[in-house]
């Protein structure tokens, strides 16, 4: 089973720079995007009509949003967390037979960190939430986590030290949710890996230096550690600043 993430920084803007050409040379079973920036009817997909199709949009016009494309029809789709309430359309879950898929685009801390104690008690529920449904089934969670968990998650660590995405709350918060009984499955694979980033900068030539962060993750109950089959960085793929993440497993 092919699973695909890609924070695509605008949906619309991304349909435009190859996003189609690249969902359909994936053929993933179930393909997740983050940051869709757009409301209901503002763009049709029907290209992919072999999917199920599952959106979370943000009240907030051009801003957030999450969306799962599932080959198979899930047995049932979750909006937010606990209640539909959620206004920034930041979480999707979908139910399976054998576990739960949850597409993440976390809050940022901003810039100035005006958003960090927000931050921080969104992770505390995001945990929870994640904890309650591993007690259930297994769990495989993707997405936009908003924060390099290591120094060798991005390129400059020490310069970096306190900034937003990488404070040493956000990176303990990361800390508690896999010591919660979940992994990081790129890591899983690559623990020492440097330079594996998905995400760079806009500033010219910070991309072709590969001055990255890593920054999206797909993330596993520990149960499934051993139906791990691979997991990639696909860097090659333009049309965003993040670039795409892909975790292959054993049928669940």
């Amino acid at each position: 089973m092919k699973l695909v993430s890609w924070n695509v920084n605008g949906l619309r803007a991304c349909v435009t720079k190859g996003f189609n050409d690249f969902f359909k040379e994936m053929d993933a079973d179930i393909f997740c995007i983050q940051e869709t920036k757009l409301q209901a009817g503002q763009i049709s997909l029907e290209q992919h009509e072999e999917y199920h199709q599952y959106w979370n949009y943000a009240q907030k016009k051009g801003y957030s949003g999450t969306a799962v494309f599932s080959k198979v029809e899930p047995l049932r789709v979750r909006y937010g967390l606990e209640s539909d309430e959620e206004a920034e359309g930041r979480i999707l879950t979908l139910e399976y037979g054998g576990f739960y898929l949850v597409n993440v685009y976390t809050p940022n801390a901003k810039r100035d960190l005006a958003r960090l104690d927000y931050r921080l008690e969104w992770e505390d529920r995001f945990r929870s939430y994640l904890q309650g449904l591993d007690a259930i089934k297994p769990v495989i969670v993707c997405g936009d986590l908003n924060v390099a968990h290591e120094d060798i998650d991005l390129k400059n660590a020490k310069a970096n030290r306190g900034n937003s995405g990488f404070t040493d709350e956000e990176r303990g918060k990361m800390t508690e949710l896999l010591d919660a009984g979940f992994i990081d499955t790129f890591r899983t694979f690559y623990p020492e890996l440097e330079g594996a980033y998905t995400w760079w900068s806009y500033m010219p030539k910070v991309r072709e230096r590969n001055v990255g962060w890593r920054i999206d993750y797909f993330l596993a109950s520990a149960r499934l550690a051993s139906q791990l089959v691979s997991a990639g960085i696909e860097c090659h793929v333009l049309g965003s600043d993040h670039c795409p993440i892909t975790l292959v497993v054993e049928e669940l």
